[in-house]
């Protein structure tokens, strides 16, 4: 299976998320911003945290308008699957890829720890590995990682079980305690929390590990 990994100027998670996918047995391939298409072949693409563009315009909006983009939506549209974390979630919003839009922490500080996630459904590529409302610990790192969407979109999003993640005690005000959600095909992840700085015994918790086998088993079916 192969990976390809999007780099922009300020990600600083691009190297940990392709070590996460390598770690699952997936081949991985780092792809510059202003690269107008994806490699051929590609099975999934990362959106790595971090912050693009130095987030001084609306978290993710400059960097959802770089050339590559493009070729990410149309990957998304033909069913291939993507992973965004943090900023890579923002990103995804920005696109269209996925509903909803991250907002400045409603305490309007920065955030830096491990908190509790519940998942909500097990009924994903990324989440089969996990149990329902199995309880795991993901470190997050952001400013603006309040989610919100309009009451109908998170009606929308409960009634077809796309909230992937929730917050067991929210840290940052996001609507419903979601921490991730899914796309309507549930090929699509976007997260908050950082899996991939939970997927070795040295950063001192690996729950975040199933999440990327769980993904390179379902690519091996799909």
């Amino acid at each position: 299976m192969r990976a390809a990994v999007i780099v922009f100027p300020g990600s600083n998670c691009d190297r940990d998320l392709a070590v996460a996918f390598k770690q699952a047995g997936m081949d991985v391939q780092m792809v510059w911003h202003k690269d107008t298409d994806l490699p051929e072949g590609i099975d999934v693409v990362g959106i790595p945290g971090g912050f693009s563009f130095g987030d001084y315009l609306r978290c993710g909006a400059i960097a959802a308008n770089s050339p590559i983009c493009k070729s990410l939506v149309s990957h998304t549209k033909r069913g291939g699957f993507a992973l965004g974390v943090c900023n890579g979630f923002q990103i995804l919003t920005e696109t269209g890829i996925l509903p909803g839009a991250l907002r400045r922490n409603a305490h309007l500080k920065y955030i830096c720890k491990t908190v509790g996630l519940n998942v909500e459904t097990s009924d994903t590529p990324f989440t089969c590995g996990y149990d329902k409302n199995q309880f795991i610990n993901i470190p997050i790192a952001h400013h603006d990682g309040n989610y919100f969407a309009t009451k109908h979109k998170l009606d929308q999003l409960q009634q077809e079980a796309r909230i992937a993640f929730t917050y067991t005690d929210n840290p940052n005000g996001s609507v419903g305690n979601i921490a991730g959600v899914v796309s309507k095909n549930r090929r699509v992840l976007g997260l908050m929390p950082h899996p991939e700085r939970a997927a070795d015994e040295g950063h001192g918790g690996t729950d975040g590990v199933a999440m990327f086998r769980s993904l390179m088993e379902s690519l091996a079916t799909a």
